[in-house]
């Protein structure tokens, strides 16, 4: 029987995920059902974004992951799914899809035509959606639940801004131990640094100087750099919380100088 992930901004004390999950079985009751998670801030689609492509990658082929953010009902609402690279994602078509692609192009998206049932008018994501997720899982064909199309809603992004010698970026998440995430790649990084010497500065006239493979290659409480598991520039301390501790919070801005010294 097939997988299907749930991200969604529901939290644990309602009983809204429990609708979910209860709507999934009773459509497939033999299903893999896989938290991812379920503590996207509201509406958040940046913040979900990023959790769901750090996470797919890690589930087999044909995997269907269920996206429940920003999916209330409104007039002229369309809902998606979509396959890319051997997964398919189903949610509400406001600017997820554009960020999960990123530069790259979709195997096939199509707009759900599923009918919506009127008792849950409210809660479309343990309806059409849920239903959509279910069909695909169960081995269904994304021709048979909706049309083709090409122009998934897109929202931007703040990208990096990078010269010969510098690459100015932003801090895009903090993860649960404070580990304080930017969007500067791993790629980015080496093409600009070429081998050369850098700095790392951010608030309080912080500075780092040296990229750590691992947490633990500096003493407990020292702050370092490196390259986590997302392969994006990623300031933490040892054993503590990077983002209180440094006063580093979403969206603040962090520099990468280059020399030759």
């Amino acid at each position: 029987m097939g997988v299907i992930t749930l991200t969604t901004d529901l939290g644990h004390r309602d009983f809204y995920q429990a609708a979910l999950k209860g709507s999934i079985l009773t459509l497939l009751p033999n299903v893999n059902l896989v938290d991812i998670t379920h503590e996207i801030p509201s509406f958040n689609i940046q913040h979900a974004a990023f959790v769901i492509n750090n996470a797919y990658r890690y589930f087999p082929p044909d995997t269907v992951h269920l996206i429940g953010i920003d999916t209330v009902f409104l007039e002229g609402s369309r809902y998606i799914a979509m396959k890319f690279r051997g997964h398919y994602f189903v949610g509400a078509d406001n600017g997820i899809f554009g960020i999960i692609l990123g530069e790259e192009q979709a195997d096939e998206v199509v707009e759900i035509n599923i009918m919506q049932d009127l008792r849950y008018l409210h809660f479309p994501l343990a309806d059409i959606l849920t239903k959509a997720a279910c069909h695909i899982a169960s081995g269904g064909s994304l021709q048979e639940i909706g049309l083709h199309i090409d122009n998934p809603v897109l929202k931007g992004t703040l990208q990096p801004v990078y010269t010969a010698d510098t690459i100015k970026g932003h801090v895009s998440y903090i993860d649960s131990f404070g580990n304080v995430i930017s969007n500067i790649s791993k790629d980015l990084f080496n093409r600009v640094q070429a081998s050369r010497a850098f700095t790392l500065r951010f608030k309080r006239n912080e500075t780092i100087t040296q990229l750590c493979w691992h947490y633990n290659e500096v003493s407990e409480g020292e702050k370092l750099c490196l390259f986590g598991i997302s392969n994006f520039l990623e300031i933490a301390i040892n054993k503590g919380n990077a983002s209180n501790l440094l006063g580093l919070h979403q969206d603040e801005s962090i520099l990468v100088e280059f020399s030759n010294k």
